[in-house]
């Protein structure tokens, strides 16, 4: 039996987007990590919709260093996971998470005055659509198809027998 070639072209579609979103990931934590000057406060405070209060409370001064420390960490692990093609599923649902996270702290909501955006949406906007984009590599992962799941995955043994 052979696979339609559609097939694989799926998943060389799939293994691009993991590949690209976890550079994204991956760029995007080393850059924070390597800025003494940045913190997620100003994203923070200026947080709007139903969940204010709770990224509000984020930028104590007891827990800012903790926030971003984890951002930062979480970032660069869901980075490496998607491009290397390792633990991908782990990857990809620490990925949604964050995203959910940056998408309520500023939510797209057009009765929403627009505070810390890139420009205009009306409830969708880029980390919405990075979130399902994400969902879509938790659900079809291809680390084992082209990662370093392929190289140290655990090689299936078959046992060939033959018949008389």
């Amino acid at each position: 039996m052979t696979i339609p070639k559609k097939t694989w072209e799926l998943k060389d579609s799939v293994v691009l987007l993991r590949i690209v979103i976890g550079w994204h990931f991956l760029y995007e934590g080393i850059i924070k990590l390597y800025n003494p000057d940045w913190t997620s406060y100003g994203y923070l405070a200026s947080a709007q919709g139903p969940l204010k209060p709770v990224f509000t409370a984020l930028t104590s001064q007891t827990m800012i260093g903790w926030v971003d420390g984890f951002n930062m960490a979480a970032l660069i692990i869901v980075g490496l996971t998607l491009t290397l093609g390792f633990f991908e599923k782990t990857g990809a649902f620490i990925g949604m998470g964050l995203l959910a996270l940056y998408y309520l702290a500023h939510p797209s909501f057009p009765w929403l005055a627009e505070v810390n955006v890139e420009g205009s949406y009306w409830f969708v906007n880029k980390n919405l659509i990075e979130l399902v984009a994400c969902l879509v590599l938790f659900q079809f992962p291809t680390a084992q198809y082209f990662g370093l799941a392929r190289l140290f995955g655990d090689k299936k043994k078959t046992l060939k027998t033959t018949t008389l």
